[in-house]
C-alpha cells in the first residue's frame, strides 16, 4: 500500500503541477480547435466529394471523429518521458531500481496526472466547439460512455509504454530524438489519428492492425462515439489490454537488461 499511495501522490502532484500553467493551456485549447476544424474541413470535403458517405462515416460521424481525436490528442500523446532518456544517459538509472517504487511506475503516475488535467482542460473545450459548429453524433447507451472511459485509459497506457519504450532505447543509442520523430509520423498515421483505418488501402490498414497503435487512438474513439456497440468494444477492450501487458513486459525488460549493460559498461 505504501507503493500505492506513492505513486497516487506523484499523479496528484503531476495534474497541479500542469494546473499551474494557464497560458499555455489556453494557448493549447486555441490550437486545438483550430486544427480540429481544418481536420474537420478536409474528412468533410473528402465525404461530400464521395457522396455523403465514405467507408461507413457521414459528415457527423466524421466531425465526431475529428473532435474526439482532438480531444484526446493531449492526454494521449506520446510526451513527457524525454527524462527517462535523460537519466540513462547521466547514468542516474543504475540505481532507480534499488527504490521501493520503480521507475516506469513513476513515470506512468506522472503520465495519468498529467493526462486528467490535460483531458479536462484541452480535451472537453474543442469538444464543445464541434458541437456548437458541427454538430457531434455521440452514443445514447450509457454503457458506451463506460466501455469508452476504460478504453481511453488503456490507450494512454499503451501510449505512454510505447513511448518509455523509444526513450528505453537510450541505453543503445547517444540520442534518440530522430528515432521519437519517426515513431511520432508512424503513430499518428497508424493511430487512426490522421484518417480512420476504415479509409486506409486494405494493406495498409492490415499492418496498422497489426500493431498497437490503432490501440492509442482508433479503439477508445469507436467505443465513445457509438461506432461499435458496447459488447462489440469490449473485444477492442481486450485487445488493449493484452497489448499493455506485452509492452509492459517488453518495457520492463528494455530496462533491466540496459541497467544490467550499463552498469558493466561503467563500472
Amino acid at each position: 500500500m505504501p507503493r500505492v499511495s506513492a505513486y497516487w501522490s506523484v499523479a496528484r502532484a503531476s495534474f497541479r503541477q500542469y494546473s499551474t500553467y494557464r497560458m499555455a493551456t489556453a494557448a493549447g485549447v486555441f490550437t486545438n480547435s483550430i486544427f480540429g476544424l481544418i481536420r474537420a474541413s478536409i474528412l468533410l470535403a473528402a465525404i461530400h466529394a464521395a457522396g455523403g458517405e465514405l467507408r461507413g462515416y457521414d459528415a457527423l460521424q466524421a466531425a465526431t471523429y475529428v473532435w474526439l481525436g482532438q480531444a484526446m490528442l493531449a492526454p494521449i500523446e506520446a510526451f513527457g518521458t524525454r527524462e527517462i532518456s535523460q537519466r540513462v544517459h547521466q547514468g542516474d538509472v543504475a540505481v532507480d531500481l534499488l527504490r521501493p517504487t520503480h521507475l516506469l511506475g513513476m513515470f506512468y503516475a506522472q503520465k495519468l496526472g498529467r493526462a486528467g488535467f490535460l483531458l479536462l482542460a484541452r480535451g472537453v473545450p474543442p469538444m464543445l466547439v464541434g458541437a456548437l459548429l458541427t454538430g457531434l453524433a455521440l452514443p445514447s447507451d450509457p454503457l458506451s460512455y463506460l466501455v469508452g472511459a476504460a478504453c481511453l485509459l488503456l490507450a494512454i497506457t499503451v501510449a505512454f509504454l510505447g513511448d518509455a519504450m523509444i526513450n528505453l532505447a537510450s541505453f543503445w543509442l547517444v540520442e534518440t530524438r530522430g528515432l521519437s520523430v519517426v515513431y511520432m509520423a508512424v503513430m499518428n498515421l497508424l493511430s487512426g489519428f490522421l484518417i480512420p483505418i476504415a479509409w486506409f488501402p486494405d494493406w495498409l490498414a492490415a499492418i496498422a492492425r497489426a500493431t498497437p497503435f490503432p490501440s492509442m487512438v482508433q479503439t477508445p474513439i469507436d467505443a465513445l462515439s457509438g461506432r461499435i456497440p458496447p459488447i462489440e468494444a469490449l473485444a477492442l477492450l481486450g485487445e488493449q489490454a493484452a497489448w499493455a501487458l506485452v509492452l509492459t513486459v517488453a518495457a520492463v525488460l528494455m530496462l533491466r537488461i540496459g541497467v544490467r549493460s550499463l552498469e558493466v559498461q561503467g563500472g
